[in-house]
């Protein structure tokens, strides 16, 4: 920007002209328009704000003297100026983010440190790029899935492409509801992949989905199944892989596929439904967040008021309260 094209300093918000300038202009004037030649703009600021404005220039028939000029033909001047620059500086900034895309695509790319989240929309979407991180060489998989038993075309559907993983080196680790013990697709699924060495554990209590490929890699649920989050950050992967998955991972308790479920499991199963019972938590909800069916719930219900011989859900409610304090005390 030239000289003229700077807006001077302002002390009252908007105004253009600081305090300082518009008194010397205003002495400038009364003065018949001359201000005197020992003036030094270097020492000066109010000085030299008027003259970066242009309501000073220097006096040609006086060397080292300044005249004031025409505010209102100044103001016409500046305003088109100023106005075609903002335009100039509206029309960079609307450019930045397509400009920078690529200069952002190689400082976030997935070897730097904070790299990106990347945010899919659609299961189909989702399924599709989940796939394509897999095939590209997969060593490592580790994987929670809630939600009880999952459908038996989507275990067929995988079980091809989970062997050649494991035939191919990988290791895989997965993470079920203990409901899936009961559901003789998902143990034919998790047998036939046992013997290959993938390792399956089941866990009795609430946790959230994850995926984790290559540690390279983490997907999380956003909002339901229809909005996953894709993060490569190695910061946020290493605390996911050792405080979320290694956590649950050594809680829960190994699955290969047997029919027989361990008493184990039924025991841990039962005091997770017991304490969702206690803390008010309704049937649907429990049964929800365990993977298993309502009728599955009443089931087990059933067979505790049989074991604590009540003959109703408030009276099992009762006596476990009482048998969960005399445990605290």
């Amino acid at each position: 920007m030239s000289g003229r094209e700077q807006p001077g300093s302002a002390d009252g918000g908007s105004r253009i002209l600081s305090a300082d300038a518009r008194a010397l202009y205003l002495k400038t004037i009364h003065d018949s328009g001359r201000i005197p030649d020992s003036a030094n703009p270097e020492c000066n600021h109010a000085l030299r704000e008027l003259l970066d404005l242009g309501l000073l220039i220097p006096n040609s028939d006086d060397p080292g003297a300044f005249i004031a000029a025409d505010p209102a033909q100044l103001s016409l001047s500046l305003s088109s100026v100023w106005q075609r620059q903002a335009l100039e500086l509206l029309t960079h900034a609307v450019a930045i983010p397509t400009d920078f895309a690529e200069l952002a695509e190689a400082f976030h790319g997935p070897d730097k440190i904070g790299g990106p989240i990347e945010y899919l929309h659609g299961k189909a979407v989702i399924n599709q790029r989940l796939q394509q991180e897999m095939a590209a060489g997969m060593t490592e998989g580790l994987a929670m899935q809630p939600g009880g038993p999952r459908p038996p075309e989507l275990l067929a559907a995988g079980l091809e492409r989970d062997l050649k993983s494991l035939q191919r080196g990988a290791s895989m680790r997965t993470i079920y509801n203990a409901s899936t013990r009961y559901h003789q697709p998902t143990r034919e699924y998790v047998a036939r992949l046992a013997r290959e060495g993938y390792q399956f554990r089941t866990l009795d209590e609430p946790y959230a989905r994850l995926l984790i490929v290559d540690r390279r890699l983490a997907v999380l649920p956003v909002d339901g199944d229809d909005v996953a989050a894709f993060v490569r950050d190695p910061a946020v992967i290493t605390f996911l892989v050792e405080e979320v998955f290694e956590r649950n991972w050594s809680r829960a308790l190994a699955f290969d596929g047997d029919a027989t479920v361990p008493q184990e499991v039924v025991s841990r199963l039962r005091q997770t439904i017991i304490d969702l019972l206690l803390s008010g938590t309704n049937h649907r909800v429990i049964a929800r967040r365990l993977g298993i069916s309502e009728r599955t719930l009443a089931r087990h219900i059933a067979e505790m008021r049989d074991d604590y011989d009540v003959d109703s859900l408030f009276q099992l409610g009762y006596v476990l309260g009482r048998a969960s304090h005399q445990k605290n005390d």
